[in-house]
């Protein structure tokens, strides 16, 4: 009896409001987020510690939280954009005021034994925000284009403050990938960058300063509708960049914050303190050569030689363990997961769909490139986690609440995959 029950359930029904789902998006980040946990173990084998279970109890939460956002109507978030840009201002707000510090930034809120982290739900908070911003005008126009920085102007010196240096570069790569995908100008863009650049050339190399400054007039004198004062403006803009720049680097960043910023490009002047984490980070992923150690072999990782290698440094781990060949393969699943990602943008029904699809992958890109950069020496350290991979429940939790809201995109998209 209870097996003739059984099969009458009605199990097309119960999987119809998922059937529009793109399994394979869906899918690679959860093998990621397995993968992490056997990694994150591995690290921390030596120890006995078993933070790597917590990472798997918080991918399950994160998948629930996923498949339930993909059933609801992602165009019901434009009615809630102010409702949740401002949840978004005061979390952090209230993370300068009550917060916990953990190496040497105040961005934890304590809720119990969980440490929540607000600045990476601030991620999602600012896409949404921006997407139904720029969904109906777009950014092709200058009025609209200060109105998205405005927008994210006020978290973005909020995370600024606790000081997460990591994490606001994230929402200017947020930015400029939507505002991009929004039509506007690509030379407007470079100009928005241009302060940011000149404030390190100052200070690198001069001449390759004025140089930079050079070409930024003649972008403003081509791009902008006033061609001499916005040649002008541009021009003092990037000069007194390059001053403030300067004296930030002497006056206002810690030696530690210097160390992060340039030790990438010679680890070996400081090799017991600043450089320590790059070298120890190149030496296990080149002793991993082709087909790596194998798991939980790793001299470099079960030695304990890389600090904090189950959260920014993830990937030396996976380097050491599993050779060159693990980490194409890493590359080539984050690769695909991007390729899905400008498909479902591509074929939303709506800007606004189309704009959150493209800011959760500039989130995506953006953190993978530096993550993995600054673990083989091509980025400096700056403490971003490696998606799906590093120990951070907060960020894991982000991520997945991301997927789901690009999965309503693609399950109400109402057109055919290509």
């Amino acid at each position: 009896m209870l097996q003739k029950s059984f099969s009458r359930v009605n199990w097309k029904s119960l999987v119809q409001p998922w059937q529009q789902l793109d399994w394979l998006l869906f899918v690679l980040p959860v093998g990621l987020t397995l993968f992490g946990g056997i990694t994150i173990r591995s690290t921390q084998l030596h120890l006995g510690l078993t933070v790597w279970w917590l990472h798997w109890v918080t991918g399950a939460v994160g998948v629930l939280a996923a498949l339930l956002i993909s059933r609801w109507r992602y165009e019901n978030l434009i009615q809630w954009r102010w409702i949740i840009y401002a949840i978004t201002n005061i979390a952090l707000l209230v993370v300068i005021f009550i917060g916990t510090t953990a190496n040497g930034a105040q961005s934890w809120v304590t809720i119990g034994s969980f440490n929540l982290q607000p600045s990476e739900f601030a991620k999602v908070g600012v896409i949404i925000t921006l997407a139904a911003v720029l969904h109906e005008q777009g950014a092709g126009s200058l009025g609209m284009m200060f109105k998205a920085l405005g927008i994210t102007a006020v978290p973005w010196i909020l995370i600024l403050l606790q000081p997460d240096l990591g994490t606001s570069l994230v929402f200017g790569a947020v930015t400029l990938g939507m505002l991009y995908w929004a039509n506007a100008n690509p030379g407007w863009l470079l100009l928005l960058a241009s302060p940011i650049i000149s404030a390190i050339l100052f200070g690198v190399f001069l001449p390759g300063w004025l140089l930079w400054v050079v070409l930024i007039i003649v972008v403003a004198w081509r791009t902008l509708p006033w061609a001499i004062s916005g040649s002008f403006t541009a021009a003092v803009v990037n000069l007194v960049a390059g001053g403030l720049g300067s004296f930030a680097w002497q006056h206002v960043l810690k030696e530690y914050q210097r160390d992060r910023l340039t030790l990438f490009l010679d680890p070996d002047q400081d090799p017991l303190g600043g450089g320590y984490h790059l070298i120890q980070s190149r030496i296990a992923i080149g002793a991993g050569q082709l087909f790596g150690r194998g798991l939980n072999q790793g001299t470099q990782t079960q030695l304990n030689f890389i600090p904090e290698q189950h959260t920014d440094f993830i990937f030396s781990a996976i380097g050491e363990e599993f050779g060159f060949i693990g980490c194409m393969v890493v590359l080539a699943v984050f690769w695909l997961i991007c390729l899905r990602l400008v498909i479902i943008a591509q074929n939303a029904k709506d800007n606004f769909g189309s704009l959150l699809a493209i800011g959760v992958l500039s989130m995506i890109v953006f953190q993978v490139l530096i993550n993995i950069g600054m673990t083989i020496g091509l980025a400096p350290i700056t403490g971003i986690p490696l998606p799906w991979l590093s120990y951070g429940r907060s960020a894991l939790l982000t991520n997945f609440i991301a997927l789901g809201i690009v999965e309503s995109v693609n399950n109400y998209r109402h057109r055919l995959k290509f």
